[in-house]
């Protein structure tokens, strides 16, 4: 599947130029994707990464997922995207450090701060696993930009995530690529078996 240069930081595990792909769509602020990334986490990435049974072979692409009946999820996909563009090869410690307190940014909690204050909390998070330096990007990559509508310093990647997922026909998170097909058998409860399995079929190379 394509991949905005910028976005390359994206691609979690495997080799970068593994023939196969699995793009992985996850919201931020979605209990299901937060199971999911941590499955990715502790199963897949072992078996695609150096040393594993499947490396050179087969990359998985986090394709930011952003769904706006989470009142939060724009800003938590913002900050993501900022720690690309920041720490590039922080994302995806940032990614589980946030899933581990996506319960702060539910509806409910999140209901009675303002965009700031929600913005200075992802600050917090990032903050734990980036350096000073690359806060000082991170929180500027966050500002809103001087004219009354312009968005903020990642508002391009942002639409190219958005659009991506819309042109794809992926609506909800999470859902999962193969090789640029839905693979709707592919669950956030699966774990070591089930994804062993899934690769001992479809891997043909």
């Amino acid at each position: 599947m394509a991949l905005q240069p910028s976005l390359r930081p994206t691609i979690i595990a495997g080799a970068h130029d593994a023939p196969h792909t699995l793009d992985i769509f996850l919201d931020y602020v979605c209990p299901f994707s937060a199971k999911l990334s941590f499955a990715i986490d502790n199963v897949l990435k072992p078996l695609v990464d150096v040393g594993g049974l499947y490396y050179g072979k087969v990359k998985v692409i986090m394709r930011l997922q952003v769904q706006p009946w989470h009142a939060t999820s724009t800003y938590t996909h913002e900050a993501g995207l900022a720690v690309v563009r920041a720490a590039p090869e922080q994302f995806w410690t940032f990614s589980l450090a946030l899933f581990k307190q996506q319960g702060d940014f539910f509806d409910g909690p999140s209901s009675i701060m303002t965009p700031l204050q929600i913005r200075e909390k992802l600050a917090s998070i990032a903050a734990q696993v980036i350096t000073e330096e690359q806060l000082v990007m991170f929180k500027d990559l966050l500002k809103l930009k001087p004219s009354p509508n312009g968005g903020i310093g990642v508002t391009d990647d942002l639409k190219y995530t958005i659009k991506f997922a819309r042109q794809n026909g992926v609506h909800v998170s999470p859902t999962v690529l193969w090789d640029g097909l839905i693979a709707n058998q592919i669950s956030s409860s699966w774990g070591e078996k089930e994804w062993s399995e899934f690769l001992a079929k479809n891997v043909v190379v």
